[in-house]
């Protein structure tokens, strides 16, 4: 059995309607930005370090939910630690195959994978000028230092 790759899991297991969506609402943003000032892009990258992707927000609703069930197990019934059963048995199949029961709500509510946050944060830094400075005026590359701290910023 194959297992799909890390990187865009999620996204195949999401509608092409939904990834159009936060594809097009992402190219809004960027195109937004074209027309600000390189502290307003800063800040916005700022921004995106601080978004939930699409991981923590399953992480997060799967600890809350498998709490849940072990607090309700332990002081009203037993029964409820089929809760917690439940939601590991999904999050383990969310790690192995990239689709879970609320993978396509969390979708729709806009929750991006790393990558498509990603791809704004590197967009914005484009516009903002960050990988001019590893490019010589001929064309050249720079050192692969200016790379790497393009690529942190």
């Amino acid at each position: 059995m194959m297992l799909p790759a890390t990187n865009r899991r999620a996204e195949n297991h999401t509608s092409e309607e939904i990834n159009r969506e936060i594809a097009r609402q992402t190219q809004q943003r960027i195109a937004y930005y074209t027309t600000k000032s390189p502290q307003e892009i800063s800040e916005r990258i700022r921004e995106l370090d601080y978004e939930w992707d699409i991981e923590r927000a399953l992480e997060s609703n799967a600890s809350a939910l498998a709490f849940s069930g072990i607090v309700l197990a332990a002081t009203v019934n037993k029964k409820w630690l089929i809760l917690p059963g439940l939601v590991t048995g999904f999050l383990f199949q969310h790690a192995l195959q990239g689709w879970c029961p609320p993978l396509p709500i969390l979708r729709r509510l806009g929750f991006r994978t790393a990558a498509e946050i990603n791809e704004e944060r590197y967009a914005l830094k484009a516009l903002r000028g960050d990988f001019e400075r590893i490019i010589s005026r001929d064309g050249v590359y720079g050192d692969h230092h200016a790379a790497f701290a393009a690529a942190q910023q």
